[in-house]
């Protein structure tokens, strides 16, 4: 006999038990984009490999150590997404719709990166991404973070925590990165292989590091806070009044940098204490430079990306579920001269009541196994169509002690919106 494959490690599939939590995830996720009126936008899974390494930076954990990268047969090195904002970017130049237009944009769909497998960090996993484009202004920073506030309240979540920071303009952050090489270059001997390594090129990411070895080390750097000029911290405070007003309450994180190189001002995280080491739910900021770095017109640009499968594990965690609504009718024909009329009859209930749950039992059987999937399958009614009752339908209630009674076809609509 063969020997049986599985899935690849670290990537997993969604059963039929499961699927309706995604489901139920993704609807209120669409819900909501449509509340805030943020289009949709799809984009391919397989972009060029120069993508990622312009846009991420090349001396990134992603790039450095976790993108599936490949040549194709014309020779062409390609990627499979590691993240949805530079793939949302580079369709918005390509097809000009961020030039001097204001787009607030949504997506979601499986990114890949070979990290090792752990609860909450997969090789392919989901993304929800949120982009806005075209507004410089703070205000649209605080909608964002006060729209995934509200994903939170929808979903019934409430062990997130906000942390804040801003990073400054590019020149402010060049000013800092000046000080904190010269500190860091003081410092070595400290320093671990990754950080000696990033210490000229990204200096910044030795303070995202998560050595316990270097903890103060990076608690004594020099503040980022000290080196920004006035538009930036101007920026910052009208992003904290605007969150104040909304109610939203955060914690100033002077160490929170995100590990993407494009990322200006103002930076966010949504993070829990339920979920151990990977505790960060969502993630986002401004990166006002990243349109013109990947060839397109100055363009402002902010938003956010949340992993699907961290925050189904959160709400698994926590307690939170979703109400999945039960199956409505099970349809039984009494015996096989009955099924095409079973037939004709499903699917015009189906026409006459949209969203009504429907299953016709298919396949020969007793009507003792026949009640036994019926009771299985979670329907509230059960309808008997057979040629012994012409013109009408037996239905049996399933939740209730209410028997059974027979109703006139032509009525079955009506009494089924009454019971239904």
């Amino acid at each position: 006999m063969a020997k049986s494959l599985k899935s690849i490690r670290g990537m997993h599939d969604v059963l039929p038990e499961d699927s309706p939590r995604w489901q139920a995830f993704e609807s209120k996720v669409r819900q909501l984009m449509d509340s805030y009126v943020y289009s949709e936008i799809r984009t391919p899974i397989v972009e060029s490999t120069d993508l990622f390494c312009r846009s991420i930076g090349e001396v990134t954990d992603i790039v450095e150590k976790e993108m599936y990268t490949f040549d194709d047969r014309n020779g062409d090195r390609l990627t499979l997404r590691p993240e949805g904002t530079a793939s949302c970017v580079r369709a918005g130049i390509q097809h000009g719709i961020l030039h001097n237009q204001v787009r607030r944009l949504w997506y979601m769909g499986p990114m890949f990166r070979h990290e090792r497998p752990q609860k909450g960090r997969y090789r392919q996993f989901h993304q929800l991404g949120v982009e806005a484009f075209g507004i410089a202004d703070a205000d649209i920073d605080a909608e964002l973070i006060i729209m995934s506030s509200r994903l939170w309240r929808d979903l019934g979540l409430k062990d997130l925590r906000l942390e804040l920071n801003t990073l400054g303009s590019a020149a402010s952050r060049e000013e800092y990165r000046k000080v904190l090489v010269e500190y860091l270059e003081t410092h070595r001997d400290q320093l671990d292989e990754d950080s000696l390594r990033r210490i000229y090129k990204n200096p910044l990411r030795v303070l995202d590091s998560k050595n316990p070895e270097m903890e103060t080390l990076i608690t004594n750097a020099p503040d980022l806070h000290d080196h920004l000029d006035d538009e930036s911290v101007e920026h910052f405070e009208r992003l904290k009044v605007y969150l104040d007003a909304a109610d939203i309450k955060y914690t100033i994180n002077p160490r929170l940098v995100r590990g993407l190189d494009y990322y200006c001002k103002t930076v966010f995280e949504w993070v829990t204490e339920s979920l151990g080491a990977q505790g960060t739910v969502c993630a986002g900021g401004r990166y006002d430079g990243l349109v013109e770095q990947l060839g397109g017109k100055t363009s402002p640009a902010a938003g956010f990306a949340i992993g699907v499968e961290r925050l189904l594990a959160l709400m698994e965690e926590t307690g939170v579920s979703f109400q999945e609504k039960p199956m409505d009718v099970y349809l039984i024909p009494k015996s096989p001269a009955d099924i095409e009329r079973a037939l004709r009859l499903s699917e015009s209930l189906r026409d006459a009541l949209p969203g009504l749950k429907i299953q016709m039992h298919c396949g020969s059987g007793s009507h003792k196994s026949q009640m036994k999937k019926a009771g299985n399958s979670g329907a509230e009614l059960v309808l008997f169509v057979g040629d012994d009752e012409p013109g009408q339908v037996v239905v049996k209630y399933m939740r209730e002690d209410r028997g059974q009674q027979v109703v006139d076809q032509g009525e079955l609509i009506n009494f089924l919106q009454k019971n239904n």
